[in-house]
């Protein structure tokens, strides 16, 4: 007879790949995961995974496990959303996703105003840079630069997000364009490592800089941004965090091909916990207020970059389709 910890264990090898990879998914170690997928095997009678230098395989026995542990699985979460989305309490732990560089310069402040309206609710914070799987409860409310288009998923526009092109004032100053063109042309350029260029921004960079010109790779916006204003060139910015930011200056006007969408977004089972609508409501309205403040007047390099935050409770329309819940 087997049980759930068989299940996940099972789907743990098959989406990692790998034992070691599922050890470490599952907070075990190797030999733990070793001696578990061997006994399981035992026990049913059945090889389950075919080993070789690439990875583990299902076998045919395995795919049959997998399917009914998909099956449990996916009840297992949507009873899981169903409690907690009748949650009535504003207490109780919250899970919340965003970029690193929303979390730097808006989020985390707006979660310690947060908390001191709602003491009660512990809020759990993962920077990740993907769209986390709102369906499989990674999260319970995520902050996306993007549309979503999942017909599950509620959410608000909170604004346009526009980028633009900063260096260091030293580096400005020692150099001062007349014109965008020249702004970027025989520049030392910071940018995103090999293989970036599903970023929208590291598509542009490798589109308009010649390869040559990026002297440095970050896989962090934070890193670049620190890059930039140590002089080590020229960086592509949101510019509500390039333009706080004291030690560097636009060099160009936004970029129109780079403006995406904040949404604050959350899976339609949720929307009717009280922790979810209070933090969608407090902090969505702080991020909404905080971003055009953190873009200031265009320095003497470019022209003005001004978010177009969305209106009080506008883009609360379902879309493909999200809605302020």
């Amino acid at each position: 007879m087997i049980d759930w910890d068989d299940f996940r264990f099972a789907l743990a090898v098959s989406r990692n790949g790998s034992l070691a990879a599922a050890a470490r998914a599952l907070r075990v170690n190797n030999s733990t995961a070793f001696r578990h997928l061997n006994a399981l095997e035992a026990r049913l009678g059945a090889k389950l995974f075919e080993r070789s230098p690439g990875g583990y395989r299902p076998t045919a026995a395995g795919e049959r496990l997998l399917d009914a542990a998909e099956r449990m699985e996916a009840e297992a979460i949507a009873i899981d959303r169903d409690i907690f989305g009748r949650d009535t309490r504003l207490s109780g732990n919250l899970r919340a996703t965003s970029s690193e560089t929303l979390a730097f310069r808006i989020l985390t402040k707006e979660i310690a105003r947060f908390r001191k309206i709602h003491p009660g609710i512990e809020v759990e914070l993962t920077i990740d840079n993907r769209a986390v799987d709102l369906s499989r409860r990674e999260a319970d409310v995520a902050l996306r630069a993007l549309r979503p288009r999942e017909p599950d998923l509620f959410g608000r526009k909170l604004a346009d997000i526009l980028w633009a092109v900063y260096g260091s004032t030293d580096l400005l100053a020692g150099h001062p364009p007349t014109t965008a063109k020249k702004a970027l042309a025989g520049r030392d350029f910071v940018g995103w490592g090999e293989g970036a260029e599903v970023i929208r921004a590291a598509k542009w960079l490798a589109e308009k800089v010649p390869r040559e010109a990026i002297v440095y790779r970050s896989s962090s916006i934070l890193n670049q941004l620190v890059a930039a204003k140590a002089g080590m060139g020229l960086a592509v910015l949101p510019c509500y965090l390039g333009d706080p930011e004291a030690g560097i200056a636009r060099v160009t006007t936004p970029i129109p091909d780079l403006t995406t969408e904040l949404w604050l977004i959350t899976h339609q089972a949720l929307k009717g916990s009280a922790r979810v609508r209070a933090f969608m409501d407090f902090v969505g309205e702080g991020i909404r207020k905080a971003l055009p403040t953190m873009v200031h007047a265009p320095g003497p390099h470019a022209d003005g970059c001004a978010p177009r935050p969305s209106r009080r409770g506008g883009s609360a329309k379902k879309t493909g389709p999200a809605a302020r819940p």
